[in-house]
């Protein structure tokens, strides 16, 4: 699917929380108990959302003026990589991690780390990145996965 990579704005604060609860409550709900899926769903309520914009680099996908997918960049750490549940698989979170990873070669970074849901984790490990370790909140499990960046030639 092809679709417009560009720096998220408060104004999207809404549209991001949103996707992310769909995501959260359509894929992840299949991983994880509904205990951790609504523990989660706090962290990106839409006044949550505007303070990860302040802290974060934060990309948003659109697509026909939609957002249909997010993530973001906290120095070499990736998080919050979410892609609306009736996009998934159509290239969205790809194009999402190309921009983050352009972003982070541009500043030095050549090492990314992503703590990744279960969900997410074949995702993850097709774009190159292996798991290091496992990492518990809970009954949340998360997976420590780790990606050695090139810059390009």
């Amino acid at each position: 699917m092809d679709c417009e990579i560009r720096p998220a704005h408060e104004q999207d604060a809404d549209a991001i929380s949103r996707l992310i609860i769909v995501a959260l409550q359509t894929s992840n709900a299949q991983d994880y108990p509904a205990a951790v899926i609504a523990q989660v769903r706090q962290d990106f309520s839409p006044p949550a959302v505007r303070q990860l914009l302040s802290k974060r680099q934060v990309w948003v996908a659109q697509a026909a003026s939609e957002i249909v997918g997010t993530a973001s960049l906290d120095g070499q750490v990736v998080r919050s990589v979410f892609v609306a549940p009736d996009k998934q698989g159509q290239g969205v979170g790809s194009q999402l991690m190309a921009e983050l990873e352009r972003q982070a070669l541009s500043v030095g970074i050549t090492q990314l780390t992503v703590p990744s849901s279960i969900t997410a984790e074949g995702f993850y490990a097709n774009l190159g990145f292996r798991t290091l370790r496992e990492q518990y909140h809970g009954e949340e499990r998360t997976l420590i996965m780790q990606r050695e960046l090139t810059p390009p030639l």
